[in-house]
């Protein structure tokens, strides 16, 4: 990895971990786009779920008060079965097919509630963010805007919501970490990882980040945090949808 890249990506977390601070999500979403476009997908897998795993650890510790664990159970039964499917069918997309499910995945926040009227908090619903949003950000990377889906009408605050997705996305990127290493240490053995001190190096910049951004979502109410969530998701998924056309 050239020193180039490596300055981007930790410029990156640090301002992808502030976002998420912010909002809980879009963060994952624009790292994920950036080391993409930088890194070998299985790379820019492992290296995503290794920093999105210690910035949503932060973040939920610094918000622990306000996680549900009952929602965090349920939702784990259900990653239970989705981790079970994905490593029986062992598909892995390349840099293009990232790209596009990471766009179209953006675009579910304007889902109608006509349509699907999810709530997490509503029976079997948790269950069911588990698989899906577990499969999706395993072979995707992302999955923020779906479980997006399930929080956006609930019953449940801003700091409720942030720290409650934080700890599922703890197990989520966990996941990801063991689902993309395994095949690429097996082939290759453990000197293709990425380097432990890019790693290591992005840590602080991600709790960093997060901590500031902790200090804006204090200052914003409920209402408006939920609008700037569907926008700046939006703006993000049309950049990536543009990516994977060739456009950008």
């Amino acid at each position: 990895m050239s020193p180039v890249s490596a300055a981007i990506i930790l410029v990156t977390v640090l301002a992808t971990s502030f976002l998420s601070g912010i909002f809980g999500m879009a963060g994952g979403i624009i790292f994920m786009g950036v080391l993409a476009a930088l890194v070998p997908v299985a790379t820019a897998m492992i290296i995503h779920g290794a920093v999105q795993m210690v910035s949503n650890g932060y973040r939920a510790y610094l918000w622990r008060e306000h996680i549900d664990w009952t929602i965090f159970r349920r939702y784990a039964l259900g990653s239970v079965a989705a981790i079970g499917l994905l490593f029986a069918l062992s598909w892995r997309p390349d840099t293009q097919m990232v790209y596009l499910m990471l766009g179209l995945v953006t675009l579910l926040v304007w889902l109608p509630k006509s349509v699907a009227d999810l709530d997490i908090q509503k029976r079997f619903q948790a269950e069911g963010a588990g698989f899906v949003v577990q499969a999706l950000n395993t072979v995707a990377g992302v999955a923020g805007p779906l479980m997006d889906q399930f929080f956006v009408n609930t019953a449940m605050t801003r700091h409720q919501i942030v720290a409650t997705k934080a700890v599922t996305q703890v197990l989520a990127h966990f996941v990801k970490i063991i689902f993309w290493s395994v095949p690429v240490i097996m082939a290759s053995g453990i000197k293709v990882l990425p380097p432990a001190w890019l790693i290591l190096a992005a840590v602080p910049l991600s709790m960093l980040g997060t901590t500031l951004g902790g200090k804006v979502l204090d200052r914003m109410s409920d209402l408006n945090f939920k609008r700037g969530m569907k926008y700046l998701v939006t703006a993000v998924g049309v950049v990536l949808l543009m990516r994977a056309a060739g456009w950008l």
